[in-house]
């Protein structure tokens, strides 16, 4: 048996010192790691949000340092065509071109402020278009509760009559026949558009124009005005009632 060795006190004291500096060790790092690991957490979940609020929808791209895209609603063109059986709408200052008007009439509403919502009613009825009867509804729908400054219908006068957009010719069958235009009804038709619209009849102008191509321009009063040094001739404004 080997005899017993006095410890040096010296190392006595080195490995004392050793065990507390263990086993504070292990306690610091008990206490750190759980922290570390929290912050980790945190940090990834930031940088997941942030990367969920910047990624840009599939097949964009967004600007460097925009925030979230908001799709804004389609701009309203400056021209537009409308053919036989449409209502479309154009932006302050736009045209509208209405194509072939032989047996049509065109009815262009002039918003306040500018601007024009148009319809091409047709005396029969396109593939998938607007009847007479249905015409005047939606371009009343396009409207909305815009101000109207004025309503003007041109075309071929003496080709209708105003009970026509009222039923239309395709509505009619073999018990009863379609009324016959006698001659250019301008007053019949104001009043038929009018009552259509729900608009004062003093709103609304007709106007026989010979066949061929329409354009409706969107006019600038002011411009004209300054140009020629002219007082500006204010509008009356008319709005389509709400309850319909």
């Amino acid at each position: 048996m080997t005899p017993h060795q006095p410890l040096d006190p010296a190392a006595a004291r080195a490995a004392t010192t050793t065990g507390r500096r263990t086993r504070r060790g292990t306690a610091v790092c008990a206490v750190v790691l759980p922290a570390a690991l929290l912050a980790l957490q945190l940090g990834l979940g930031t940088a997941a949000r942030a990367q969920t609020q910047e990624q840009p929808p599939s097949g964009t791209r967004a600007p460097a340092g925009s925030g979230p895209r908001v799709a804004s609603p389609s701009a309203v063109p400056d021209r537009a065509m409308i053919t036989e059986g449409q209502v479309k709408e154009v932006a302050r200052g736009g045209e509208i071109t209405y194509p072939s008007v032989t047996s049509c009439l065109t009815v262009t509403v002039r918003l306040e402020g500018g601007g024009l919502v148009g319809a091409h009613a047709s005396l029969f009825q396109l593939p998938g278009e607007l009847r007479s009867d249905r015409i005047l509804a939606a371009l009343k729908d396009r409207v909305g509760d815009r101000g109207v400054t004025a309503v003007e219908v041109r075309g071929a006068v003496g080709a209708w009559h105003p009970g026509y957009f009222v039923k239309a010719i395709e509505s009619y069958d073999g018990t009863e026949q379609p009324p016959v235009p006698t001659g250019q009804d301008l007053d019949g038709i104001a009043r038929a558009v009018s009552q259509g619209l729900g608009l004062p009849l003093a709103a609304v102008t007709v106007e026989d124009v010979p066949d061929g191509d329409q354009t409706v321009s969107d006019r600038a009063p002011l411009a004209r005005a300054a140009l020629h040094r002219a007082p500006v001739y204010q509008a009356p404004v008319y709005r389509i009632p709400l309850h319909r």
